[in-house]
């Protein structure tokens, strides 16, 4: 009995798959071969599955389809035999299968509602659409019906329902009133999902009787109007007021005033409800709630958390919107409203189902006879989907047999086809929600080789490159592909060949014996073909002498030079660059065969010049430098700016132009190389001149193009190279007539500044571009890409217009066009704008972090959807902090970086970072708004580094023979540390190095003393850290044991010698280099230890110097970052201290310090700052100098004068101060003089005159507060003396009234010595 093997089916439909692909036929995209071959009909349009359509038009029903030979088109309606010659409203257009039925000329809509299916058919097999339900949209009118007005005690909810009119499709339900302005909505009032008005809680301002419903039928474009609905809020105020004036005063009264209420769910009822949707649909939840206070709405999911990025809130979060939802998405949801007397919830139970989708879509196939193949449908949904296959349109069940075919479920699996398999097999995935119908067709097909490459066509190739030969080929089976060489030649194989699948054959480096004729030959079992296509082999281009850099005086000459040597056969073409730029446009540059002269040269032509060779196959280039310099001296000539032009004529007066003539000034020595006319527009900018045009300065006669309504006056500028003349005196003037505008505003843009707004913006016409009076701008605007008329508003005086209530950061066309008095300018071209943009709604997703090292993180994020962005996408932006290092544990201050990543881009890298830390980061979508939401925050770890050199190393206590090293743990360890090393060798008196000596030291450890050491010896210590990735930068350090005061000689340490074994206490694990000994810089002498302390313009400087006495120092000092050498300045003596001066505010500086005679011995550089500037300081005016001097003279004067006022009076002149004082109790006081500072006026007795009150000092020689403003307190001796900043006085010096508040200084008169003085007469 012969035993077959059985293959589980799984397995079968697998190995077919793969063979499909492995033996399936490319068909070339060749336009030719594809009008040749047989192809059974494939659908390319049709209508959607569910069409709604306008009663009021003509209804077109879609059905497009190739195929080869053309197909032919039938139609069922309601699962019957669509016969549309029978029906006069029914057309077929010519060569497609669409529909179109007349409804504008007599047809109703109604009456071709139905179920409609399309067939494409041809001799290969048949194609069918899917069923496409027509349905006539409809707008009703609402009902009549009579509403009675709402009266409502404040406090209580309220709902006015708007039962809209069903429509198909449904309506969008707004509330308006009477004005047309939306009401206004919030927290306490809004409208739900089913177009009700909800009020939370009444208030007295929700009274008045236009609350209107309108309900807006897109596919119509219609809007209804529901009857205005009136509500009363009646307040427990004005109800008392009408209870109390209607009862007695026994009576008792009074209406409970408002009360606060606990929320109460009015929509949706009950504590649960459910709620199905679709997979891929947006999920709407809605929650409203009374209660007073307005209840604050709460969203959560049972279970889980609300799905991030595709979750939003809407209606003041009343409604919960969650976007193309999925299975995962079904669960119990609760909404709980809450105000400060309690809470209420509800739960919405959801569940998730699916249609129809597709997860392998069943794709087309095309075979040889005799091959093998398959088709897969596989599709999934919520409930399971069942599949179903047709053959031609026909249940595959009573469809044709076909010994070729075997259904398996979701896959149809052919053997062995033949030429009569070829059919289109139709794919059902259906389940309650919906369904999905694709077309995929078998097309078997027996051809015989067809080369599709044009014959004997020729290639040409420059030597040692490679060459490609082609030859497109199809057949079936698919030929086999064979190239030779020449007529007899034999079949090509070798290395020097490369064959590649699509039938070409290269020759990856060809050489002249290469050349020839090939012959390519394609062959299967229905036939052969061949073709021929020739190679010819080029010699290369070559420039053989190339252009040589120039040195060129200016106004000579200079040539490059361009020899080139090319193949016979080839025509090659030169050209000359300048600076990588065509040549000047000037008949100075001339080019030859093989070179290039430039004439005259200037200044200009100062640059980099490059010949370019082209053929048809390859190109070389060369390259030379010019450059020009001053010429030699010549005997001076001078030479200036041109005399102006002269005797302006206007001629030839048109509309639109005028002639203008002249005659040109003196030229002085050189020659004028332009002019430049100038125009004055008197009418619209007088005393304004703007540029007209400029001609060459051997013409005298210009026509100027003129605009209409400008009152013209033209001045013409001569010009030469040493610069330009004074304008000519003006023309007479010219004024053209009015006429409509030439131009349209430029720079016209459309830009949102709100997410609810265009601002439409223009640069305005200029005065003379307006052309006439009443110079004014029409504005269209209207969306992009949706059939809407132009809005248009005309305005005046402005560049600005805002259009609002657009949709958030859609396109817009606008344009804006200019008119005045006498009519429109041309139709101007329209702009694409967009409305604002808003605040991207979600974050990116996915977001991943790849650590690279211990410094450098890669991020990953997926885009959001670009209707998500709201905005033009400018980027991404990554935040991402340290949270804490893993080594210290400790947390520190958040301080978050940003970075910025422009465009679309999906990745970046994060620099920067410390080793062995945990940090987070997310990532936000930014457009012109602002940031999107963050994404969820993301955290990664970095790995551990090698640490930084120890944070101190000090050695101290040396006795003979031991020394106690003390370190501190390094600042930033960057991981975990596992040890320190500590290195260690001794230095003899020759400066050599002894054996190296190496410990390894626990992590744990701060100290360590080293004993047995040699005395009086210096030893140079090396310490670093350890972490698992490696050691740190070390730090070094030198100490010396002391010396034996017994006097016993130390062993020597040099090169050659033996050398003591160094013992240690402690035991470290260690190891010795045994002694090379190594030259090294003397120690001896050396300065260290550079300190600075600086102030504003000075620093004080000093050091530490170990080595030989009486050494000469110097310091060097320079600006910190600078180039410039170092200032050296010589220290007198040997002082270990210089102050520097003369330094700068404000300057970080360098400083080091030297010994005279010890070539290149210094110390290391100090870096010091001095301080900033300051103000100039307070002076203390009383201690100066000049001020004692000045106040002593000015007491040595008074002293004289009382002297003399005694000495008249003796002799008989009379002061009669006392008697005025007496006889006037407030007399008005007399100033001194302000204009020159002299005293008071007084007079002796011959002049009769008496001396001002003013002016008088008491006879106990004091100054007393009470008599004068100006006491010495105001001078600064005083407590209450005040001094301004720049030292001078604050106070008045003039006169003043006895009785005057010392506040009132009004005057702003700089004080003087001679003022103070006066204070004191």
């Amino acid at each position: 009995m012969v035993r077959k093997m059985s293959i589980p089916t799984s397995k079968t439909s697998l190995l077919l798959f793969l063979c499909q692909i492995i033996s399936a036929l490319d068909v070339p995209l060749d336009s030719k071969l594809l009008e040749e071959l047989s192809q059974p009909p494939t659908i390319t349009q049709q209508s959607p599955k569910d069409y709604i359509v306008d009663p009021r038009e003509n209804i077109v029903i879609q059905c497009e389809a190739k195929g080869k030979p053309p197909p032919s088109f039938s139609w069922t309606r309601n699962g019957t035999h669509f016969d549309i010659d029978k029906d006069a409203q029914v057309t077929m257009k010519p060569n497609s299968g669409t529909l179109v039925i007349n409804i504008m000329n007599g047809g109703k809509a109604e009456a071709y509602e139905g179920v409609y299916q399309c067939t494409a058919r041809n001799e290969r097999g048949a194609a069918i659409s899917n069923n496409i339900v027509i349905r006539p949209s409809r707008s009703p009118l609402w009902t009549k019906e009579k509403l009675e007005p709402n009266h409502v005690r404040e406090g209580d909810s309220l709902v006015l329902h708007c039962r809209p009119p069903v429509g198909l499709p449904p309506p969008i339900i707004f509330w308006m009133d009477n004005a047309f302005q939306r009401l206004p909505q919030s927290e306490r009032v809004s409208q739900g999902l089913n177009g009700d008005l909800y009020f939370s809680n009444v208030q007295p301002e929700d009274t008045r009787e236009d609350y209107i419903c309108y309900a807006r039928f897109n596919h119509t474009q219609t809007i209804q109007q529901k009857q205005p609905i009136s509500v009363k809020v009646f307040s427990m105020d004005s109800l008392n007021d009408t209870i109390a004036a209607n009862l007695s005063d026994t009576d008792i009264y009074g209406a409970k005033p408002v009360t606060e209420r606990q929320p109460v769910l009015l929509t949706p009822t009950g504590s649960t409800s459910t709620k199905v949707e679709l997979r891929g649909n947006v999920l709407l939840l809605e929650c409203i709630a009374a209660g007073l206070p307005t209840p604050v709405i709460r969203w959560i999911k049972e279970g889980g958390e609300l799905p991030a990025n595709r979750t939003f809130f809407e209606n003041f979060k009343k409604t919960l919107k969650i976007i193309d939802v999925s299975e995962a998405d079904s669960g119990n949801y609760k909404c709980i409203a809450r105000n400060t007397l309690g809470s209420v919830h509800h739960v919405i139970s959801v569940t998730v189902k699916a249609a129809p989708y597709w997860i392998t879509a069943p794709r087309n196939l095309v075979l040889s006879p005799g091959e093998d193949g398959t088709l897969i449908c596989r599709a999934n949904g919520n409930p399971k989907p069942s599949i179903s296959w047709l053959a031609n349109g026909v249940p595959i069940a009573i469809a044709p047999e076909d010994p070729s075919r075997k259904v398996d479920g979701d896959t149809i699996i052919f053997s062995h086809v033949q030429e009569r398999s070829s059919a289109v097999y139709q794919c059902n995935a259906s389940n309650e929600y919906g369904y999905l119908l694709a077309n995929a067709f078998v097309n078997v097909l027996a051809e015989p080789p067809r080369i599709l490459t044009p014959a004997n066509k020729l290639y040409q190739v420059i030597a040692d490159r490679p060459a490609l030969l082609d030859c497109a080929y199809f057949g079936s089976p698919k030929p086999e592909i064979e190239w030779f060489k020449g007529v007899k030649g034999s079949i090509l194989r070798g290395n020097e060949y490369v064959f590649h699948d699509n039938g070409t054959l290269e020759i990856p480096v060809a050489q002249k014996n290469n050349a020839g004729t090939y012959t390519c030959v394609a062959r299967n079992e229905l036939g052969k073909i061949q073709n021929e296509v020739h190679l010819e082999i080029k010699d290369p281009t070559m420039i053989i002498k190339q252009p040589e850099y120039k040195v060129i005086q200016r106004y000579g000459q200079v040539s490059f030079e361009c020899i080139i040597k090319h193949d016979s056969t080839l025509l090659p073409t030169v050209t000359w660059l300048k600076d990588n730029d065509e040549l000047p446009d000037d008949e100075r540059f001339l080019v030859g065969k093989d070179n290039l002269t430039i004439m005259n040269v200037t200044d200009k032509d100062d640059g980099t010049y490059t010949c370019i060779v082209n053929t048809t196959l390859d190109s070389v280039s060369a390259s030379a430098v010019l450059t020009v310099v001053a010429a030699p001296p010549t005997p001076a000539i001078i030479y200036a700016r041109p005399n102006p032009p002269f005797d302006l004529e206007l001629t030839g007066q048109l509309e639109r132009s005028v002639d203008l003539s002249w005659i040109p000034g003196d030229e002085n020595n050189s020659p004028i190389t332009n002019f430049v006319i100038e125009y004055e527009d008197a009418l619209h900018e007088p005393g304004v001149w703007h540029y007209q045009t400029e001609v060459p300065g051997t013409q005298t006669t210009v026509q100027l193009k003129l605009s209409p309504y400008v009152n013209y006056s033209f001045r013409v500028i001569a010009v030469n190279r040493i610069g330009r003349s004074q304008p000519s005196e003006p023309s007479e003037q010219y004024l053209t007539k009015s006429a409509s505008p030439d131009e349209n505003p430029a720079n016209v843009q459309g830009i949102g500044s709100e997410p609810d707004n265009l601002v439409i913006t223009w640069e305005p016409l200029k005065g003379f571009q307006s052309n006439g009076p009443g110079l004014q701008y029409k504005v269209s605007w209207r969306q992009k890409d949706v059939d809407d008329e132009w809005t248009s508003v005309i305005v005046a005086n402005v560049s600005k217009y805002i259009v609002s209530g657009t949709p958030t950061f859609v396109p817009y066309e606008v344009k804006v066009q200019a008119l005045n008095d006498l009519g429109y300018a041309p139709e101007p071209s329209e702009v694409i704008g967009h409305s604002g943009e808003d605040l991207p709604m979600v974050a990116p997703g996915n977001v991943q972090v790849h650590v690279i090292n211990s410094t450098l993180a890669k991020v990953h994020w997926d885009p959001v959807p670009l209707k998500t962005v709201r905005g033009h996408l400018q980027g991404y932006k990554v935040y991402y902090w340290k949270v804490q290092s893993l080594s210290r544990r400790s947390r520190r201050h958040v301080e978050k970086n940003i970075l910025t990543f422009r465009g679309n881009k999906t990745f970046g890298m994060l620099p920067g970072l410390e080793p062995y830390s945990s940090y987070k980061l997310n990532v936000r979508v930014v457009n012109g708004k602002g940031e999107g939401p963050a994404s969820s925050d993301k955290v990664f770890k970095t790995p551990e580094g090698v640490p930084s050199s120890p944070s101190f190393l000090k050695i101290t206590n040396p006795t003979l023979d031991s020394l106690t090293l003390e370190w501190g743990s390094p600042t930033h360890p960057n991981g975990v540390l596992t040890s320190y090393t500590l290195k260690f060798q001794p230095i003899n008196n020759t400066h050599e190095l002894g054996p190296l000596v190496e410990i390894r030291i626990p992590a744990n450890e701060s100290s360590l003393i080293l004993k047995n050491l040699n005395y009086s010896t210096r030893y140079k210590f090396y310490f670093n850290a350890q972490t698992s990735v490696g050691s740190g930068s070390q730090i070094t350090e030198e100490a010396v044991t002391i010396m034996d005061e017994a006097g016993i000689l130390r062993p020597a340490v040099g090169a050659g010698k033996g050398y003591s074994e160094i013992l240690f206490a402690t035991s470290p694990v260690m190891h010795t280099v045994r002694p090379t000994f190594y030259k090294v810089q003397p120690l001896y002498p050396r300065i260290r230890n550079v300190t600075t302390a600086a102030a504003e313009t000075y620093a004080n400087i000093s050091w530490e110097y170990e080595g030989p006495d009486h050494a000469n120092f110097y310091v060097e000092y320079g600006v910190a970052g600078s180039k410039e050498d170092w200032k050296k300045e010589i220290v007198n003596g040997s002082r270990s201290f210089f102050v520097l001066k003369g330094l700068t505010p404000g300057t970080a500086y360098k400083v080091r310090v030297g010994a005279e005679g010890l070539s290149g011995f210094r110390s290391s550089e100090d870096v010091f700052e001095t301080g900033p500037a300051m103000a100039s300081r307070q002076v203390d005016i009383a201690t100066q100098g000049w001020f004692i001097g000045l106040m002593c003279a000015v007491a040595l004067l008074i002293l004289i004068l009382l002297i003399v006022c005694f000495i008249r009076r003796n002799k008989g002149g009379k002061y009669p101060v006392k008697e005025k004082e007496d006889a006037h109790a407030d007399p008005e006081i007399q100033p001194m003089k302000e204009d020159d500072g002299t005293f008071g006026e007084y007079s002796d007795a011959e002049d009769h005159k008496p001396l001002k009150k003013g002016s008088r000092t008491p006879s106990d020689r004091t100054v007393k507060k009470e008599d004068s403003d100006d006491s010495l307190v105001d001078y600064g001796e005083g407590v209450n003396g005040q001094f301004n900043e720049d030292g001078s006085f604050i106070g008045q010096y003039s006169g003043k009234k006895e009785k005057e508040p010392a506040e009132g200084n009004e005057s702003s008169e700089a004080p003087s010595p001679v003022n103070a003085m006066n204070s004191f007469v």
